[in-house]
């Protein structure tokens, strides 16, 4: 089924239910719109790209998916692939590749592929997105720690090792508005689950540096001062040698958009007790790319932490996801100027945590006491994340996936097996069974009638 669930959400739609929705949608905003520029900056990008993203792709999201509470915009699981595509290229090259991934996801929401995630392997997903953290948490030690270098390499041991060379330039100021801000995140999230603490702990970060005097990174001072208002949209310039060089990356966050939405619509109906419509999710995941793309912004797929936020503020349909769109859009519009004071290291933080959430170490221990090949097959993609490609990492996960997969049903046997007869007849026995045998065929022969069939009288010709 491929229809909307706001269709269905709006026939019983009542006051409260909107109340709640507008709380919740707020709620959500102020902890997207931090993300969403940080998530810009560490993929490459203008910090402007990722509200845009937040309103136009989190717009279509909640517009056309098929959850109830699903909150869409730019997540972390894109940074790598955004950067990647970025640096080889060029932004120009990004755009037409999220446009092109818009159409693949639009297709697969058509032909119905949302239920063959079931046939992706829970041990390449946890592997690359493992992975991903690992390398969004190595990004940002350069702004974490203050260090000055006039660019990170985005080759994980190239980027390693220049960060040890440049461990010289370490920044104590920057250090200690990143710490604190990373200390009030958890400690708001803890003490006020419900509370929009990302924003409240970015801000405050940053306010050291203004009530301190201190020598730190700012967006503006970076980046110059944030648009307040939103591009006028256009087309990407196609042409049939850019789709041939674009296709596999189109198809990678094409793969990513799906894999994230569905999971974090499989998160959402374990939380609230429904059932999301994964084609009509996939749909509005391509809708929802095409649309960004046309106003420059990055790729957009379903944001678990941001779904679940919604979900705990109150959120019930998909109106929630709608208003924080709007509250992002408004904040850009009206106070875009204030965000030029944000903090780099505090961003740096926000970035730690997100990579730290996406993890899971709190699931290591049972990744480690599962099934020997999930733990391999997780170990290797996450080694092939980290040190080679994520193309790389999903090909060949889920390659190596199926054919365990394919194998394990192929070697296990069924425990049934032919009984054993032991019982034999004796020759008197046997002869007795053909004794009555034939005196029950005597029987029914005697009660069976003779059937005398009458000749046939010579009928004339009926032509």
């Amino acid at each position: 089924m491929r229809q909307p669930k706001i269709l269905t959400t709006i026939k019983t739609y009542n006051r409260d239910q909107f109340f709640a929705d507008c709380f919740a949608g707020i709620t959500v905003a102020m902890v997207a719109m931090p993300l969403s520029l940080a998530i810009a900056i560490a993929s490459g990008a203008d910090p402007a790209k990722g509200l845009i993203t937040a309103i136009i792709g989190g717009l279509f999201i909640s517009l056309l998916g098929g959850s109830r509470v699903q909150i869409g915009g730019p997540t972390g699981a894109f940074i790598v692939v955004v950067f990647n595509v970025i640096a080889t290229h060029g932004y120009d090259g990004l755009v037409m590749a999220t446009f092109m991934a818009g159409i693949i996801l639009v297709l697969a929401g058509y032909f119905r592929v949302g239920r063959l995630i079931a046939f992706i392997p829970e041990a390449v997903v946890n592997g690359f997105t493992i992975g991903i953290g690992i390398i969004i948490a190595s990004s940002q030690l350069k702004d974490f720690m203050g260090l000055q270098m006039a660019s990170v390499p985005a080759d994980f041991l190239e980027k390693v090792a220049a960060l040890c060379h440049a461990r010289d330039s370490f920044n104590m100021a920057a250090f200690g508005v990143a710490a604190v801000t990373l200390l009030l995140i958890v400690g708001l999230r803890r003490a006020f689950p419900r509370f929009p603490g990302l924003i409240v702990a970015v801000a405050l970060g940053s306010l050291l540096i203004v009530g301190m005097n201190l020598q730190v990174d700012t967006l503006f001072s970076r980046f110059g001062a944030l648009p307040q208002s939103l591009p006028i949209p256009s087309l990407p310039a196609l042409s049939w040698a850019r789709v041939i060089e674009l296709f596999p990356s189109a198809l990678i966050i094409a793969f990513l958009a799906g894999v994230e939405s569905l999971l974090s619509a499989m998160v959402a109906d374990r939380m609230i007790d429904g059932h999301h419509r994964p084609n009509a999710e996939l749909t509005a995941q391509g809708f929802a790319n095409i649309a960004s793309s046309l106003f420059m912004g990055l790729p957009a797929t379903g944001a678990i932490a941001r779904t679940a936020t919604n979900i705990k503020a109150g959120g019930q349909t998909p109106v929630a996801g709608i208003v924080h769109a709007i509250v992002v859009l408004l904040v850009m519009l009206v106070a875009a100027p204030l965000a030029g004071h944000l903090a780099m290291p505090a961003l740096a933080a926000l970035l730690m945590i997100t990579a730290w959430n996406m993890s899971e170490p709190h699931k290591w221990k049972s990744y480690a006491a599962g099934p020997r090949g999930d733990a391999i097959l997780l170990v290797i993609t996450l080694v092939l994340t980290v040190l080679v490609d994520l193309t790389v990492a999903i090909g060949v996960g889920v390659s190596l996936g199926l054919a365990m997969r394919w194998w394990e049903r192929r070697s296990t046997t069924s425990d049934w097996t032919t009984p054993e007869r032991s019982w034999t007849a004796s020759e008197e026995e046997a002869q007795a069974m053909a004794n009555n045998l034939e005196s029950i065929a005597q029987d029914v022969e005697g009660m069976v009638p003779a059937v005398k069939v009458a000749p046939v009288a010579n009928q004339p010709d009926p032509a």
